[in-house]
């Protein structure tokens, strides 16, 4: 482990030690990868080494008042930006608050700092409105900007940032990553299947047994549902619909369970991602061919894509159902 204690991340930590170290600083990073993987622990970080009253360069104490209002998202010379809970994009409202923030010499500390969390939740709009920003931020602006990866930003945003990509870890790791952090080993190398190499998400899941019953329900309730009939499904469609966040999260979880499936079909030896579900997903495979399983598979991604698109929940739902086998339990 690294002193800003980013798991397996270790060559990213040393570069921007290196930049903070050598004042080789650029005025603004794109770290991307999975939700989960690290990116914002290693966005923190680098402010905290930037602001920390204490530490040496680059090696922020982690203790001090600057270290811990950063840790929290709430120092004043740190602006944080995300999606609002009832808005589909960030807003180009907020990327205007960038300027204004940017505007003003530090408050107490020696950088101004903005952080964007996912990024590609802008549209084209905000992401221009950065555009001005980023080519001309002050000396003493920092820019860190997350999304899931580069290609889903414009060009123009890309070019104008210094990129560090994160990738998912070794399932091996994120066992080690969680079992030093004292989960039991057996659900230690489960949780690191269902993260799928993602330290931060597979922390977040040992500690969260309401996303874990949910997931058990779900799976059990696909299961179910290939050998309803056409009925039951359009009903349970229905209710599905009703929650679009958390249909959201039944069609991701069902995805991993599909994948499986075509992992198995296919002769592939990746390990699985629902380990628990071996057997069953064993047996499903011997039911379904491999072109079948692949068609299940990419019909999951794209129920997915176009509920991000705002398509009709009930319908996408109805569709996604009725494209399913029918199966003996």
């Amino acid at each position: 482990m690294n002193s800003w204690e980013v798991f397996g991340h270790d060559w990213a930590v040393d570069m921007l030690q290196q930049h903070v170290a050598h004042n080789t600083l650029r005025h603004a990073y794109l770290l991307t990868g999975p939700s989960g993987v690290g990116r914002r622990t290693l966005a923190i970080r680098l402010a905290q080494s930037l602001n920390c009253a204490n530490g040496a360069p680059g090696a922020p104490c982690r203790t001090c008042r600057t270290c811990k209002q950063i840790e929290a998202g709430q120092h004043p010379d740190l602006l944080v930006i995300k999606k609002l809970p009832d808005k589909k994009d960030i807003l180009i409202d907020q990327i205007r608050e960038v300027s204004k923030f940017l505007s003003l010499k530090p408050y107490m500390a020696a950088y101004k700092i903005v952080l964007i969390a996912n990024f590609e939740d802008a549209n084209a709009s905000s992401q221009n409105a950065l555009l001005k920003t980023l080519e001309e931020a002050p000396s003493f602006a920092l820019l860190l900007l997350t999304a899931e990866n580069a290609e889903q930003l414009l060009p123009t945003i890309i070019s104008r940032c210094e990129i560090l990509r994160l990738r998912p870890l070794t399932v091996n790791a994120v066992t080690e990553f969680l079992s030093g952090r004292g989960v039991e080993p057996e659900k230690a190398r489960l949780l690191a299947h269902l993260s799928d190499g993602r330290p931060g998400y597979a922390l977040q899941l040992s500690t969260d047994e309401k996303a874990l019953t949910f997931r058990t329900e779900k799976l059990d309730e696909l299961r179910k549902l290939l050998a309803a009939k056409r009925r039951e499904r359009l009903n349970y469609a229905e209710k599905l619909a009703k929650d679009k966040e958390s249909f959201r999260q039944t069609l991701l979880i069902w995805l991993t369970y599909w994948r499986d499936v075509l992992l198995k079909t296919s002769g592939a030896q990746a390990e699985l991602t629902n380990i628990d579900r071996f057997e069953e997903i064993e047996n499903l495979a011997y039911d379904v061919d491999l072109a079948l399983a692949r068609s299940l598979t990419q019909g999951m991604e794209q129920t997915l894509d176009r509920l991000d698109k705002n398509v009709n929940p009930r319908l996408l739902a109805e569709v996604t159902l009725m494209d399913w086998p029918r199966l003996a339990a």
